[in-house]
């Protein structure tokens, strides 16, 4: 069985929709690709940047499950976006987006903008890491 413990410092500013540390003991360790917004015809659906993180979350959701996890066993993720003030300008919505799909467990984060994305349209891009028991 995994244990996952976040570790959020008293010394570091309060996180906001992340965690600063996450130490994980037992399991298996799952790595999950990079994922758009596309439909499962591989076609990127079109959208705002809120719009294609749903999408890009549901779909990196849906590996993980196929592999046996949850969202709470996420240790480590990666948000590669090529429109970091529009990330910023939508921040409150995205945390609402990830709440509903992901809960309330946060697991290590990154935000990184690039200049763009495998798929030309894409504007949001995640990969993470996962302990599964």
């Amino acid at each position: 069985m995994s244990q996952i413990h976040r570790i959020n410092p008293a010394e570091l500013a309060p996180p906001a929709g992340f965690s600063h540390a996450v130490t994980v003991t037992g399991g298996r360790l799952v790595l999950l690709a990079g994922q758009t917004a596309l439909d499962a015809r591989g076609e990127l659906v079109p959208g705002t940047l809120p719009e294609q993180f749903t999408t890009a979350l549901t779909n990196l959701l849906t590996a993980l499950r196929a592999a046996g996890g949850s969202p709470a066993d996420l240790a480590r993720v990666t948000v590669y976006t090529t429109d970091v003030p529009g990330y910023r300008a939508h921040a409150a919505e995205l945390g609402r987006i990830w709440r509903r799909l992901a809960g309330r467990d946060y697991p290590a984060m990154a935000v990184i903008g690039v200049v763009r994305l495998w798929d030309e349209q894409a504007l949001i891009e995640i990969d993470g890491m996962a302990a599964v028991p």
